[in-house]
């Protein structure tokens, strides 16, 4: 499949849209949020909206947005449900940086949370993050149906669960303490679940806010399993060649550490072959779309392209 026409034209019209859902979204964590000063902690409050507020594309809020503009979902629903996904990656974001885990002291261009205020109140952060991102999604503002509101609830426990984003985590955590040899099969198994299983889920969101049929899900989900492993290699490549302006945090650090990647099994042409491969099957999955899907063509070329 050739390279689709991703021109000035195409990228301008991909960033006015991500813009657009990001303030959105943002607008609505805002609401969702205890305000400023406020909350049974003005410190951990302060934390929180640090934490949350602290830049990005938000490109899982834009999966459901796009995903649910497919099915013609309320962008109020769409904003909700991207606040909730938002609240959790952002709560794995301030966990992965602590000292246990990743030990990172640079996050989106700025201290990460833990050194801004402390590991302490970085844990309460995430741990209030997360329940916060069941409460958005539990609530009749997402969606008027109860089981619409419980099918999405269900499907984020098992993306962000032991069975998804956390179980990759710990194989990430095992292989480095072990010091094993990988091959590209165990990585790409650990971050599907690390980092491509919330991906799926964003995707199946909008589906399930949209009521959409098996075949139209079906087709989402092999989206964003392609789009989701795509990402990786993406950002393995942005670590390898030491971009931190587009990495918005540290780079270098996973060669650093002797960390198996996409990139250093692949070598640098590899990875891009491969992410382009999968670029490919993303776009092809959304041949039964119409021209509604474009939003979800664009972004897939330039997860692909981001490294360049």
């Amino acid at each position: 499949m050739p390279l689709p026409v991703f021109d000035a034209a195409a990228r301008a019209a991909l960033n006015a849209r991500l813009t657009e859902v990001a303030a959105g979204v943002d607008a609505a964590m805002d609401r969702l949020l205890p305000p400023e000063g406020g909350g049974a902690s003005p410190r951990l409050t302060e934390a929180l909206r640090y934490a949350v507020f602290a830049g990005g594309k938000r490109l899982r809020p834009f999966l459901i947005a796009a995903s649910g503009a497919l099915f013609d979902v309320p962008a109020d629903r769409l904003y909700r449900a991207g606040a909730a996904v938002e609240f959790l990656h952002t709560y794995s974001l301030v966990h992965d940086d602590l000292p246990a885990m990743d030990d990172d002291d640079l996050r989106r261009g700025r201290p990460t949370t833990h050194r801004r205020f402390d590991e302490a109140t970085a844990i309460l952060v995430g741990d209030a993050l997360l329940t916060l991102a069941f409460q958005v999604l539990g609530e009749p503002e997402t969606h008027p149906d109860g089981t619409v509101r419980a099918d999405l609830v269900v499907a984020l426990a098992e993306a962000g669960g032991a069975g998804g984003m956390v179980g990759g985590q710990m194989l990430d955590i095992e292989a480095e303490t072990r010091g094993e040899a990988q091959d590209l099969g165990t990585i790409g198994r650990m971050q599907r679940l690390k980092t491509g299983a919330l991906i799926e889920f964003c995707c199946r969101a909008g589906a399930i806010l949209g009521g959409a049929g098996m075949e139209a899900r079906t087709s989402l989900r092999d989206y964003a399993r392609a789009v989701g492993l795509a990402y990786q290699i993406a950002d393995d490549l942005i670590d390898a060649t030491g971009d931190a302006a587009a990495a918005g945090k540290a780079v270098g650090k996973d060669a650093a550490r002797g960390k198996a990647t996409f990139v250093g099994l692949m070598g640098i042409d590899g990875a891009r072959a491969e992410a382009a491969r999968l670029m490919d099957m993303a776009l092809a999955a959304l041949q039964g779309f119409d021209g509604r899907a474009d939003d979800l063509r664009r972004l897939a070329v330039h997860i692909v392209t981001r490294d360049r």
